[in-house]
């Protein structure tokens, strides 16, 4: 869905949101102050390492840490859902160039990922209406393939691209 006249700094920024909420839920989870308030949303992505954010996608994958499990050592399906919502935000911004919240989720669990799995999420923008976005991603274990969960989301502003500013 990327348009390939998307100016290239919206792909350097969304690589760079996922990278840093990544380091900062890293931090917060040592018990760090991990950035303060960013550092909550930052924590499903712990330890996250970006292979793609530019024209409509975001791919990147994380080894489930211990903080982010229930007591059978499942990955939270919590922590998958912001996971997923923040790789569909940097997906959006890598075109958009802002920062979107969802108005509609909907996620389907097929598989629990374990402690110490390797996961793989593919966030991709598959539609734009106005203010609103679509989009889905998928995660997959990355040993072997295995499908985790699949969301499907709209995201919108409130305000005109204009009036956002460069704060992320």
């Amino acid at each position: 869905m990327g348009d390939p006249a998307t100016p290239a700094w919206m792909a350097v920024a969304a690589r760079k949101w996922l990278e840093d909420a990544g380091a900062i839920g890293k931090d917060a989870a040592g018990g760090g102050d991990g950035g303060g308030r960013r550092a909550f949303n930052a924590l499903p992505l712990s330890g996250v390492r970006v292979a793609l954010a530019e024209r409509g996608r975001a791919l990147c994958s994380l080894r489930v840490p211990a903080h982010l499990t229930d007591a059978e050592g499942n990955w939270h399906a919590g922590a998958i859902a912001a996971a997923m919502d923040d790789v569909c935000a940097a997906a959006i911004m890598s075109v958009e160039g802002i920062i979107k919240v969802s108005v509609h989720y909907d996620i389907s669990y097929f598989a629990p990922a374990k402690h110490h799995d390797e996961v793989e999420m593919d966030g991709r923008v598959v539609d734009r209406k106005g203010r609103m976005t679509a989009v889905t991603t998928e995660v997959r274990k990355k040993e072997t393939g295995e499908l985790v969960a699949i969301g499907r989301q709209w995201m919108t502003t409130s305000r005109p691209k204009g009036s956002q500013g460069s704060k992320l």
